[in-house]
Order: C-alpha cells, then structure tokens, then sequence
C-alpha cells in the first residue's frame, strides 16, 4: 500500500487495528486461562468480548467507506502477543504469573490506545465524523480497560506477588 496521503494513512491505520483486534481475540482465552485472579479470568473475559465488539466497529467503519480490512498482520501487536505470551508457559508462583499477565495486558492496551488515538484524530482531519465517533468510543474503552487492570494490580495481585517473594527470600 502506497501512503500518499492521509486518507491512505487513515486506512493504513484501521488495518493495522484490524489485524490487532483479530490478534488479540486469539491471544485473551490463553490469557484468561492461565489467569489464577478470578476477579483477572473475568476482566480478560470481558474484554474479549469487548475486543469482539471493537473490530464489528473497525468492520462498519470499512464499510462506511465502501471498503474491507485489507489481508494485513499487525507486527507491533504480533509482537507484543508473542513477548507476553511468553510467561503464560513458565513455571511458578500463580500470582507473580498474574501480575505479568496484568503487564502483558496494559502493554496492549497502551498499544492500542495509541493506534486508536491516531486512528480518530486523522478520522477527524479527513471529516469522517461517523468513524471519529466510533473509534472515540473504542478508546474510551481501552483506556477503561487499562484502569481495570491497574487497580487489579494496585488492589491486590501486585501485593500477594512481592508477599510471594517474601517467603522466597525468607527460605
């Protein structure tokens, strides 16, 4: 794809937030399965199906403009996937596991917020207001999600994570 202007910037953009909402849809059930927080299993699980709801938008912005998400792989979030995927297969305490799970998690979130905040500032420059609307709303969200996790972090699970390392630097 050729960017030579803002409108192939824009649609450039929405691929790219296509491919990573597809992404994540794969990547959340691992995640909430390795999860050991139920009040975390949950908060994955919820925002799967928010993920879901977020590339129907991404579908209707496409078709708004007589178009469809191009074949494309979003390389920053296959990427990001790939890293925090990581620790869903290492061994040890199940609370240090979610308290990484949480940071793979805000990784995404802060990805996609950028990808999103973007998306709908060009949306706004091109005068697609229809499709500025859309992503806002979807922004608001991933920043909603973000603070879900910081607090389930802040709450509870960073906390029984370094008691978990207590007992470990106690032995």
């Amino acid at each position: 794809m050729s960017l030579n202007n803002l409108e192939d910037l824009f649609i450039h953009q929405l691929n790219d937030l296509y491919s990573a909402e597809q992404q994540l849809m794969d990547a959340l059930p691992k995640m909430a399965k390795t999860a050991s927080t139920p009040e975390l299993k949950q908060a994955l699980n919820e925002h799967l199906e928010q993920t879901r709801t977020q590339a129907a938008r991404l579908e209707n912005i496409f078709e708004s403009m007589g178009s469809r998400p191009a074949r494309h792989k979003c390389k920053g979030m296959e990427g990001i996937i790939e890293e925090g995927s990581e620790v869903l297969h290492e061994k040890g305490e199940s609370s240090v596991i979610d308290a990484a799970i949480i940071a793979s998690a805000q990784r995404v979130e802060h990805y996609e917020i950028a990808g999103y905040g973007c998306a709908r500032t060009y949306a706004e420059e091109l005068g697609y207001n229809d499709a500025a609307d859309l992503l806002q709303e979807t922004l608001e969200e991933e920043a909603h999600t973000n603070e879900r996790l910081t607090m389930l972090a802040e709450g509870n699970i960073n906390l029984r994570a370094d008691q978990a390392g207590d007992t470990e630097r106690q032995r």
